[in-house]
């Protein structure tokens, strides 16, 4: 990858939206990983306004930690950067109280890990709409196109995405290049929704390298039968979730109605 080129060429596009939109900058919420890190560089290169947010809910302090420690960083090296922290935490708990109780545990955790990022979009499109900016999307391609690693209506309720194209170590490859801390290059990737230490590779049983070797796999057309034991149980992993998140990759399903019925 021509790393360089591929960062001008995504600010280039992010300003030039954002210019025909006739909006003002960018929102973005900050959660001290790489995607986020990355993704608010970017934006920050544009010269045009961006609102950095940190949105913690129960969140653990080392993610807290590096999220304040990029937006410094973004601040030190770029004077259109602005940050805002929006404590969740007593929404979350008031919309806990709220909510009926469930009989399995784990369809509650999963709920509230997805209302947690339900919460944040919200909160991300009320400072856009106050300010005329676009809300960026921090997703890659392997979780967006890949395995459908995100939140409906949550991290994927966004305007623009501009690393959706760029597999995770592409993202990993131009933070390097960029000079963003090695705290969040070396920490293990997380969605920070279950207020614990869990990491993606934990929840989706691969890590991000295996992954990016299925997507390829696949669009390939390679023949499973080629693969080692380890291979064959990251491509069955890979295959599983993206087809049980197509409903988040594709278009929303409308009811055709004939038209002899009109």
């Amino acid at each position: 990858m021509q790393t360089e080129k591929v960062i001008d060429h995504i600010v280039n596009w992010l300003k030039t939206y954002a210019v025909n939109a006739k909006m003002d900058g960018f929102v973005i919420g900050i959660s001290g990983g790489i995607d986020s890190a990355v993704t608010s560089a970017l934006c920050a290169k544009t010269g045009l306004d961006l609102v950095c947010l940190e949105m913690p809910i129960h969140q653990a302090p080392s993610q807290v930690s590096r999220a304040y420690n990029h937006i410094a960083w973004l601040q030190e090296n770029f004077p259109n950067v602005k940050k805002i922290e929006v404590n969740l935490t007593p929404v979350f708990d008031s919309m806990i109280d709220a909510l009926p109780k469930v009989k399995k545990e784990e369809d509650r955790f999963m709920s509230l890990a997805n209302t947690r990022a339900r919460l944040r979009m919200t909160t991300l499109y009320y400072f856009a709409a106050l300010h005329k900016y676009l809300v960026a999307g921090t997703g890659n391609k392997v979780e967006d196109f890949g395995v459908g690693f995100y939140t409906k209506y949550g991290d994927g309720g966004v305007d623009l995405s501009p690393i959706a194209d760029l597999m995770k170590s592409e993202v990993y490859q131009i933070a390097r290049y960029l000079g963003i801390n090695k705290e969040i290059i070396d920490a293990a990737p997380t969605d920070g929704l279950w207020g614990d230490d869990r990491t993606d590779e934990d929840q989706i049983g691969a890590s991000y390298d295996e992954l990016e070797w299925a997507m390829n796999m696949k669009e390939a057309g390679k023949n499973p039968s080629d693969f080692s034991e380890r291979q064959k149980v990251v491509f069955e992993i890979y295959n599983r979730l993206n087809k049980a998140n197509q409903h988040k990759m594709t278009p929303i399903p409308v009811c055709k109605i004939p038209e002899e019925l009109k």
